[in-house]
């Protein structure tokens, strides 16, 4: 361990024993592809019983009308989260009928790119805006690669602890040159380079998709490092997480962009550049044929959620700005991380031993030194994860680390040792030590790669011979039966039960409530996102 990391931790464990030290406030987002009894996507609309998507604060969609998107509140307690994410689901199960919500990332049986329903979001301005940049997405990517399915991990680090970081940290600016929110938001970018360097690790541990049906390549050729199982399936057998291969989320003009998260200036103003800036290729798509809109514009991106990174920065944006002007006016708030597979193998795609886990590594990227990412550092820094999402459990693989090739066991050994430390400060606020429970309960991994999500989905394919869209579809209806046989939490299904009705409701207001063209709107809504905001009170 550094001397930097030790001392801090050492430093930190007084004011943590004394209470000091707040828990960590973290939220779920968790998407599930819609599926019928045979494990096909559905072509259903999204259920009206469930409430309005665009205005319902904890049921949604994401990309396709098929595609749940289940959104908990803020939680101290990992257990508490788990809780609402699963009667989420209960609730659901009232209303799906015969559907049952895929467990897998990489997506059900397709019959081609159409049949990805894009999901409608109403006749409101911002609700026309969903749909359109969906759209835009279609015309620039497609639709399969968009009904991929992850988990999302928000969280915000205790506000106590800021203070005393700005007392240990020697090259902190004087109060008076720097705010609080300065700060807060250099710390979470440090963090977040420390992410960036380390998150192979996250892939290799909690990757769970190393294998696809045919169907999602939609008639193209397979790239030739897959091979065959069966007729229906294609695997990859060292692969961890071929969501976040290229064959998953991807956007190769978004390399140019070079974003690599040394200042909130830096990542504000590429973003800006890119929303501003007319791409060649997605002007000679066309912005609209006739009446009928086919994307925002055709600049590098529609809007900053269409830029894919396995970790971003975040703050609660209000009516009038834009996620990158609420960063600038009030600072980074808290970081989303975006690089999770869902594991089929929990109902909920997620437990608490990982989420422990995941507090623990990131609370590690924010302690550990991270300077700044030179250029030409930035222009490898996927190359280890591109090697642990194709080979991450090839015992021959080699991670390049500081200019040395190193083995995923024995690089992940010196990180766990670190994060052992760094979970026994957070266990000094807890009952027992969950913290550092999940650190050795998963350390197992490093030298048994057959224990990871992904090994064990390799495993059982190769054990039972089932095809990949044969073995989710048998662990959904096991998940389904789970989850209708279990109670809800009385008050969080009278608060679902309220929220259909509000949020229908709220979505007529909206629709009433326009009085401009969505022309107009949109102009509004881009003559405003270039504009930089300036800081103001939280």
């Amino acid at each position: 361990m550094s001397e930097q990391l030790a001392s801090v931790i050492a430093r930190l464990k007084a004011p943590a024993r004394e209470g000091q030290i707040g828990r960590l406030r973290r939220g779920i987002e968790k998407e599930g592809l819609r599926v019928d009894t045979t494990g096909r996507i559905v072509q259903t609309p999204h259920p009206h019983a469930l409430g309005s998507k665009l205005t319902h604060p904890h049921i949604t969609t994401d990309y396709s009308e098929a595609l749940l998107e289940y959104i908990t509140p803020v939680y101290c307690r990992p257990d508490d989260a788990l809780g609402f994410l699963g009667d989420l689901h209960r609730f659901s199960y009232h209303y799906l009928g015969n559907e049952l919500i895929w467990p897998a990332s990489m997506p059900a049986r397709l019959d081609g790119n159409d049949s990805v329903p894009i999901a409608d979001y109403g006749s409101s301005n911002i609700g026309t805006m969903k749909h359109v940049y969906r759209k835009g997405l279609d015309v620039r990517y497609g639709r399969i690669m968009q009904a991929i399915a992850g988990v999302h991990y928000n969280v915000s680090l205790p506000d106590n602890l800021w203070p005393l970081l700005r007392e240990l940290d020697p090259q902190a600016p004087d109060a008076a040159a720097s705010s609080d929110a300065d700060y807060r938001s250099s710390r979470y970018f440090g963090l977040i380079r420390h992410f960036r360097r380390n998150s192979w690790l996250l892939m290799y541990l909690f990757g769970s998709s190393p294998a696809i049906d045919r169907s999602f390549l939609d008639d193209k050729p397979a790239p030739e490092w897959l091979e065959a199982h069966g007729r229906d399936t294609l695997l990859a057998p060292y692969a961890t997480t071929l969501r976040m291969s290229g064959l998953g989320y991807q956007n190769k003009v978004q390399e140019q962009l070079k974003i690599c998260f040394n200042s909130l200036s830096n990542y504000v103003g590429t973003l800006r550049h890119a929303i501003s800036t007319p791409w060649a290729p997605y002007q000679s798509l066309g912005v609209r044929q006739g009446n009928e809109w086919q994307q925002l514009n055709a600049n590098i991106l529609q809007i900053e959620n269409e830029y894919y990174s396995d970790i971003r920065p975040k703050r609660v944006a209000r009516h009038d700005e834009t996620p990158s002007q609420a960063l600038e006016a009030r600072g980074v708030e808290y970081i989303e991380v975006r690089c999770l597979d869902l594991n089929p193998f929990l109902p909920l795609g997620v437990d608490a031993a990982q989420m422990y886990f995941l507090d623990t590594f990131l609370m590690w990227c924010l302690l550990a030194d991270s300077p700044w990412i030179p250029d030409d550092e930035c222009d490898h820094l996927d190359d280890n994860r591109r090697l642990v999402v194709e080979r991450g459990r090839d015992p021959a693989m080699r991670l390049s680390i500081d200019g040395e090739l190193r083995s995923v066991a024995g690089r992940g050994a010196e990180i766990f040792a670190e994060l052992e430390a760094v979970a026994e400060l957070l266990d000094m606020r807890e009952e027992g030590s969950p913290h550092g429970a999940a650190v050795r309960g998963l350390a197992a991994l490093l030298d048994d790669p057959s224990l990871t999500p992904s090994g064990r989905v390799m495993a059982r394919l190769q054990e039972t011979q089932e095809s990949f869209a044969e073995a989710m579809l048998a662990l959904a209806r096991e998940q389904a039966e789970q989850f209708r046989d279990e109670p809800m939490d009385a008050a969080h299904r009278a608060l679902l039960d309220e929220l259909i009705e509000t949020s229908h409701r709220q979505q007529g207001e909206l629709e009433a409530a326009d009085s401009e063209s969505f022309s107009a709107f949109l102009n509004g809504y881009f003559t405003r996102a270039r504009e930089p905001r300036a800081a103001r009170a939280v």
